[in-house]
């Protein structure tokens, strides 16, 4: 079955069982899934679809501090609710060890050895961790692993 087959069946689910939280989050994605579908005129891949499914976290994720510095908790626990309901469609994240292994592999294949480098080793890196972690962690480790040792 695919992602967008079911994201249909799940939408189909929760209003069945009137899940308004779920609702809403699979929703809002339909919605977004079927704008970039009328723009290119085809439908979406997973892959496309699992893009969409991350930038979306990633601007939900984005105002949480928003909310909680306006103490809007409502909000901010909706936010995260319809969150979680979005990374059931991603695939199985890779734990720290997991990533700081691949990290390492992809400066070895890079010969990446300064701070400068740190765009080389993404370039390799993120193709191979796509939906599977978070950028800006990748992000992290790698530029902690070119760091030079503190003195």
């Amino acid at each position: 079955m695919s992602l967008s087959e079911k994201l249909i069946n799940d939408l189909k689910e929760a209003l069945k069982n009137k899940q308004e939280r779920r609702l809403s989050a699979i929703r809002f994605l339909r919605s977004l899934v079927q704008r970039r579908e009328i723009d290119k005129r085809v439908p979406l891949t997973d892959e496309e679809i699992l893009d969409i499914i991350q930038k979306n976290i990633k601007q939900r994720k984005e105002v949480f501090p928003n909310y909680e510095r306006m103490n809007r908790q409502d909000l901010l626990e909706k936010e995260k609710e319809e969150v979680a309901v979005l990374e059931k469609y991603l695939p199985q994240q890779l734990s720290k060890e997991e990533l700081q292994v691949i990290v390492d592999e992809a400066i070895k294949e890079t010969g990446a050895a300064t701070p400068r480098d740190i765009g080389k080793v993404m370039g390799v890196l993120m193709p191979k961790v796509k939906g599977k972690a978070d950028g800006k962690l990748v992000g992290e480790l790698v530029k902690a692993r070119l760091q030079p040792p503190a003195a």
